[in-house]
């Protein structure tokens, strides 16, 4: 008889600690319906748009809170407004289009039900019937009905929205080493100059791991090593906030010391050089020497240095095995022609097919496979201990741990 362990239809508990995460939280639709109530729709702030997409009032834009539909918009008073993307009628979408400006109200096509741009209900199509004959009772309400609204606050150009009245403000929800890095990244006017929408064949929670994983980028990524973006070798670190949720990993620029730490590994061969060394001219903006910087903020948006792009990522849960990535590529609007010449250069490092992450679009879809009949067994999170604090190397999965801490104390499991 095959023990509890090696049964793929038994759910075993998860032990305590967070260096042992069984697969069967990536595996199980349950977890995926809990997630929804517990992390989407609790007490979490989930990324809903840039401010810059959303400039005047009745600009628009449609995004998910998990694989709650929402749309966010710019109200007449240049408030920000979000709210679910949901006919309080038959549930029909109210907006279909990923975004849209000058609206002065939202109507659904369904059945012609009218509302603001704050989601609230204005009107119903016969709700007095048709020549007194049909329509609506005398007891319908048409303050009862509506969809569900998110409280919405903006950090330096970014949108975020809650569904729970218990989330704290963003900053404290964040932290403050988490909120400094995020404010020098946003310090000017962003402005879009690129996007793309990427399908992993992969649990989201998966990809909140992958960003977290601060030592597998010089092992994976081979041009990251091969041509010194990012190496362990480097200076840097991981900050963690105190709930686990978010966390920052930065990479310095290399010194000029000889660094011999990745020799004989498959990521590095001295041979290489690029015809066109212009894709690593870099510009030192922020007098950091920072050149590799991920941010993240529990449970799915991360902001994104390499070199000189700035990128937001955007992952939403496409059901148990899938979900899409959704990059949007950042300039200043102050740049020079030089500088976004560089960074529409530089986009080519990063997105589905940059020389840096394109390897990310598939490891997911390699661990599913992997484990796919592992259901009673753990991926061990070990490295650089069992904690979650902030340390001052890279060799670490403290921010993954942070993760789990977070989602745990959520769902409940």
């Amino acid at each position: 008889m095959p023990d509890a362990q090696s049964s793929a239809t038994v759910r075993p508990t998860w032990a305590a600690g967070l260096t042992r995460v069984p697969f069967w939280v990536y595996q199980d639709p349950d977890v995926l319906r809990a997630e929804q109530e517990s992390v989407f729709e609790g007490p979490a702030w989930n990324y809903l748009c840039l401010e810059v997409e959303i400039p005047s009032p009745g600009d628009w834009r449609t995004t998910c809170v998990g694989s709650m539909p929402v749309v966010v918009v710019r109200d007449t008073d240049s408030t920000i407004a979000a709210f679910e993307n949901r006919c309080a009628h038959r549930g029909a979408l109210i907006c279909f289009e990923d975004g849209g400006s000058g609206a002065k109200d939202f109507t659904c096509a369904y059945h012609a039900w009218r509302y603001n741009l704050r989601g609230d209900l204005q009107s119903v199509a016969f709700q007095r019937g048709v020549g007194g004959k049909g329509g609506m009772p005398d007891s319908f309400s048409i303050a009862d009905h509506g969809p569900r609204k998110l409280r919405t606050t903006t950090f330096h150009g970014l949108v975020f929205g809650t569904l729970s009245p218990d989330t704290p403000d963003f900053e404290t929800f964040i932290g403050p080493a988490i909120a400094a890095r995020l404010r020098v990244a946003a310090s000017r006017k962003l402005e879009i100059i690129g996007r793309f929408t990427e399908v992993l064949p992969n649990n989201w929670k998966l990809y909140a791991e992958n960003v977290r994983d601060t030592y597998h980028a010089s092992l994976l990524h081979l041009f990251f090593a091969t041509f010194k973006i990012n190496r362990l070798s480097q200076g840097g670190g991981v900050e963690v906030n105190d709930a686990g949720s978010c966390h920052v990993s930065t990479t310095l620029a290399p010194d000029t010391a000889v660094d011999n730490a990745y020799a004989g590994m498959r990521s590095v061969d001295d041979g290489f050089r690029l015809k066109d060394g212009g894709l690593l001219d870099v510009v030192e903006e922020h007098g950091d020497r920072v050149r590799q910087q991920i941010i993240s903020v529990f449970p799915n948006f991360v902001m994104q240095r390499t070199q000189n792009i700035m990128a937001v990522r955007h992952f939403v849960p496409r059901g148990v095995g899938q979900c899409d990535l959704h990059w949007i590529y950042l300039g200043y609007a102050d740049d020079t022609p030089e500088m976004r010449a560089r960074r529409l250069r530089q986009l080519n490092l990063a997105g589905p097919a940059g020389f840096v992450s394109m390897e990310d679009g598939c490891i997911g879809g390699f661990v599913e496979r992997g484990a796919a009949t592992a259901t009673g067994r753990s991926a061990v999170v070990e490295m650089g201990g069992a904690g979650t604090e902030s340390q001052d190397t890279r060799a670490t999965e403290a921010a993954i741990r942070g993760f789990w801490r977070m989602w745990r104390g959520l769902v409940g499991v």
